[in-house]
């Protein structure tokens, strides 16, 4: 490539080492930052944001008030019960993590180089050449980091990486087609087919999504679809049904993963001072991941359940 890899730089939250749910074989899962759709549910609500934020660990503070002392606004005080920190005055500006020696409040996400990002990918190649793995870009939406992500597929590319975007398609064709050379499979996140209950939940309409969907499947990329069964909301009869025709009206039939949901991420929501939207889940309201195969069956489509 004829730049410079150590000047083309984005934010990374996670890169996750030896994943076999973010596509096939044994992969090296890369989490970049932001994201145009705010689904309720989402499990990396520490991804919707394009910057660096602040978490807080409250079972991890030990009390010693270091970060009283650096915070410019004075909302984290020391009680007799401990460190309180207000919520509703804080601005996450962060001047208080250096100070946290118990990794109560820690950063999230870094400013990564495309260099640094491929340091860490190619440690694993061994794994990925054994198991038919290799690299997945994930977020987020990595599509939101469009030069970061497409010098990191060409330079996956050069090194002869397998390479999976995970994506939610809310994107320009543009965007899409000019990554799309260097991505041997597209995990496509498929949510809700109804256009007003999807601006409900996502914050977004789905016609650009279905749109680029179907300029994909037409143009004869791998693509896998990926349904997240959300307890009351995508698992529901209606939608999964709504979603199978829609796939086999599609010229070429498409792989189908129906992602069971948990509910791991309440903490996370919690440690960023947000509202979760998702109330408890009610197990099995809508049957079990298991018997909504089912629902697949008179489309004749290969359809499997996921991580």
């Amino acid at each position: 490539m004829d730049i410079n890899l150590d000047e083309i730089t984005g934010i990374v939250f996670d890169i996750k080492k030896f994943s076999i749910h973010d596509g096939p074989g044994i992969r090296t899962t890369v989490f970049l930052k932001g994201c145009p759709l705010a689904c309720w549910w989402c499990h990396n609500p520490e991804s919707q944001s394009r910057g660096i934020e602040v978490m807080l660990h409250e079972r991890r503070c030990i009390g010693c008030g270091a970060c009283v002392e650096e915070s410019p606004n004075c909302a984290i005080l020391k009680t007799e019960t401990g460190v309180y920190t207000d919520l509703t005055v804080c601005t996450r500006c962060g001047e208080c993590v250096p100070s946290c020696q118990a990794e109560a409040r820690q950063f999230v996400g870094r400013e990564m180089t495309v260099n640094q990002v491929l340091a860490e990918v190619k440690q694993d190649t061994s794994f990925y050449d054994q198991s038919g793995g290799g690299v997945t870009f994930s977020g987020g939406e990595p599509l939101s980091q469009r030069r970061f992500l497409t010098a990191l597929l060409k330079c996956c590319r050069e090194e002869e990486l397998h390479t999976a975007l995970d994506t939610c398609g809310y994107a320009s064709w543009d965007v899409i087609d000019a990554v799309r050379p260097y991505v041997d499979v597209f995990l496509y996140d498929l949510k809700i087919i109804d256009d007003e209950l999807h601006k409900k939940y996502t914050g977004v309409p789905n016609q650009l999504i279905l749109s680029n969907l179907n300029t994909l499947v037409t143009n004869g990329e791998h693509v896998i679809v990926r349904i997240p069964l959300i307890p009351g909301i995508s698992d529901t009869e209606q939608n999964l049904r709504e979603i199978a025709e829609h796939l086999a009206a599609l010229p070429v039939k498409v792989e189908i993963n129906l992602l069971p949901y948990h509910d791991s991420a309440r903490g996370k929501y919690e440690r960023l001072g947000r509202l979760n939207k998702i109330p408890e889940p009610s197990a099995g309201e809508n049957g079990s991941p298991t018997e909504l195969l089912d629902i697949f069956s008179p489309y004749d489509l290969p359809v499997s359940l996921g991580g």
